[in-house]
C-alpha cells in the first residue's frame, strides 16, 4: 500500500526521525482556572465565566487535580518530578482564544525526562518522554455552518496536560503503539477519558528524514491535530515519503506546519513553522509558582494502579494465557479487573479454565459491549456467573455447545448457571459406568457398521459417538463418550485381530 508519494520499498537510503506532542484533555471537574464545569455536549457558551472570555481584572485560581493528575502521569512515565514550576504566558491571536494568550508552562516544566516502553515486533523500545507540562484549552472555532464562523468557548480554560516525546520513533507503526501507550497510560489512571472523536486526545507529530548514516536530522516538519490512530499512521507515513521524494528530486525540504486531509489523504500546509520566539513568552504574574514537595509525590506515587503492560505480562505468566488474549484483556482496565475478579472463582482454578474465561470474555462478553457501545460492567453478566458458567464446564456438567445456548438467558437475570442446569435439567451424565453401558448397547446394535468400522472406515467413530449421545437424550459428557468408545472400538478390532 502507498500512504505517500513514495512506497515504502522506494525508500532505500533514508529513515525517518518522529517526535509526537499528545494533547490529553484530562478529567478534572471544573476547569484550570476557575470553577466552571468542564461537560462535553453542553449548549454553547454556557460553561463560560468572566476568566474564561478574558474580562479584564479577573483572576486565575489553579485547580490542584490539574497538578495531581500532570505528577501521576509523569509519575507513570518514569520521569523526574519538579518540586517547583511555573506558568507562563504564551501569547498568540487566534478567535477562540478571547485573552489574547494561552496559559502554559515553558521553561520549567513539572515533569521531565521520563520514558514509555512500545513492544515492537523487534522486541521492546523505549521512547523517551522530554517533557509533560500543564496548560489550558483554547475554545472551538465553528466552520461548519451556512453562516459566519462562530465560536464556543466552552472549551476554553479546560485543563490539558501536554506529552512531549524524544525524537525517538522510526517509523509510522512505532508512533502509532507509542500513542496506543500514551493513551491506555492515561486511561489506567482516570484522568483522560481517551475519547479521539470528542478531542480528549490530540496528537501533533514533527517529522524529518535523513540519509541513512547521517547523525545530523534533518528539518523537520509538524502536522497539527491529528484525532485518530490512523490518521497519525496515515499522515506520517505520507510526510515521510513526501520528504524523501523532496531530497531524491534535489529540492530542500522546508520547515512548516501543515495539517492532514483525510478525504485527500495527504497532509497540507497550514502556515510557516512558528518558533518560541514568535509566542513572546514571559512567566505569569498572576499565578504563583506551582510547589510539588516529596509527601504529596509519595502519596500520589502510591495511589498509581498497575498500569496495561505490567498487567498484560503478569497475566501471560500468571494465567498462562497466550500474548494475544492478554493484550485484548488489558485494553481496557474494567475487563481486566472482570478478568482476574472470574478466574478468582474458579473451582478449580486451572489453566484450561483461565483460558475458557478469556475465550468467554473476548467473544461473548466484548461482543455485546460493541453491539451495545457499553462498558464490561454494563453487559449483563457479572463475574460471579461468568465463573459459573466456566466452572459447569470444566467440572462437566455441562458441554460448551450448552453453555452457550444457556449464555442467552443469564444476561440480566442475575442467576448463576447451576440454577438452570437445575430447573431445565441439563445435567451431563459423566459416570462412566452408565455411560458405558450406553456405549456397548451403541455398538451391539450396529453390526453393519462396526464390520465396516473395523475394515478401516474409521470415520464412522463420530456415528457412534453420536449415537451414544442420543441415546443419553445430550446429556452424557462427550469427552467421556469419546474416550470410553475409543476405547471399547480398539478392543473390538483386537479381538478380529485375533480371530484371523
Amino acid at each position: 500500500m502507498l500512504f505517500g508519494p513514495t512506497g515504502s520499498g522506494m525508500r532505500t537510503g533514508y529513515n525517518a526521525v518522529i517526535g509526537l506532542e499528545v494533547h490529553a484533555q484530562l478529567t478534572t471537574a471544573s476547569k484550570a482556572f476557575c470553577s466552571c464545569p468542564t461537560d462535553f455536549g453542553a449548549q454553547p457558551n454556557v460553561n463560560a465565566c468572566p476568566i474564561c472570555l478574558g474580562h479584564p481584572g479577573t483572576l486565575p485560581v489553579l485547580n490542584k487535580n490539574l497538578v495531581a493528575y500532570a505528577v501521576k502521569m509523569g509519575l507513570a512515565t518514569n520521569c523526574s518530578i519538579r518540586e517547583v514550576s511555573s506558568f507562563s504566558r504564551k501569547n498568540y491571536f487566534y478567535p477562540d482564544l478571547p485573552k489574547g494568550y494561552q496559559v502554559t508552562q515553558y521553561a520549567d516544566p513539572i515533569c521531565f525526562g521520563g520514558s514509555v516502553e512500545i513492544e515492537t515486533d523487534a522486541g521492546v523500545k523505549h521512547i523517551g518522554i522530554t517533557r509533560i507540562h500543564m496548560e489550558e484549552d483554547a475554545g472551538k472555532s465553528i466552520h461548519d455552518l451556512d453562516i459566519d464562523t462562530l465560536v464556543d468557548l466552552n472549551r476554553a480554560g479546560v485543563p490539558l496536560i501536554e506529552i512531549v516525546s524524544e525524537p525517538d520513533i522510526r517509523s509510522a507503526h512505532e508512533a502509532y503503539q507509542y500513542l496506543q501507550q500514551i493513551r491506555q497510560i492515561l486511561m489506567y489512571l482516570g484522568i483522560c477519558d481517551g475519547n479521539l472523536e470528542e478531542g480528549s486526545l490530540r496528537c501533533d507529530a514533527n517529522i524529518s528524514v535523513r540519509p541513512d548514516g547521517q547523525d545530523d536530522f534533518g528539518t523537520r516538519r509538524e502536522v497539527k491535530n491529528l484525532n485518530s490512530f490512523r490518521n497519525v499512521e496515515k499522515a506520517i507515513e505520507y510526510e515521510i515519503g513526501s520528504q524523501i521524494d523532496t531530497l531524491k528530486n534535489g529540492g530542500t525540504v522546508v520547515q512548516q506546519t501543515l495539517m492532514w486531509d483525510a478525504g485527500a489523504q495527504k497532509t497540507k500546509l497550514m502556515r510557516s513553522k512558528e518558533e518560541a520566539h514568535d509566542y513572546r513568552y514571559f512567566s505569569e504574574p498572576d499565578l504563583v509558582p506551582v510547589v510539588v514537595d516529596e509527601a504529596w509525590r509519595m502519596e500520589l506515587q502510591q495511589s498509581l494502579p498497575e498500569l496495561a503492560l505490567a498487567k498484560k505480562r503478569r497475566f501471560i505468566e500468571q494465567y498462562g494465557i497466550p500474548t494475544y488474549d492478554a493484550g485484548i484483556l488489558v485494553d481496557n482496565s474494567d475487563v481486566a479487573l472482570m478478568y482476574e475478579e472470574t478466574c478468582s472463582q474458579l473451582v478449580p482454578a486451572s489453566s484450561e479454565a483461565f483460558k475458557l474465561v478469556s475465550n468467554w470474555t473476548m467473544t461473548e462478553m466484548l461482543r455485546i459491549m460493541g453491539e451495545h457501545k457499553c462498558g464490561i460492567n454494563e453487559v449483563g453478566v457479572t463475574s460471579s456467573q461468568l465463573a459459573s458458567l466456566v466452572n459447569a464446564i470444566t467440572n462437566g456438567k455441562i458441554s460448551s455447545k450448552t453453555a452457550k445456548e444457556l449464555f442467552p438467558d443469564m444476561i440480566g437475570s442475575g442467576r448463576v448457571a447451576q440454577e438452570f442446569i437445575d430447573e431445565r435439567g441439563l445435567s451431563q451424565i459423566s459416570d462412566e459406568g452408565a455411560i458405558k453401558m450406553l456405549v456397548d448397547d451403541v455398538i451391539r446394535n450396529n453390526p453393519d457398521n462396526l464390520k465396516k468400522y473395523s475394515e478401516g472406515k474409521t470415520n464412522l467413530f463420530g456415528f457412534f459417538v453420536g449415537q451414544v449421545l442420543k441415546a443419553s437424550g445430550g446429556s452424557a459428557n462427550p469427552s467421556i463418550v469419546s474416550s470410553l468408545m475409543k476405547e471399547a472400538l480398539e478392543s473390538v478390532q483386537g479381538s478380529n485381530t485375533l480371530e484371523e
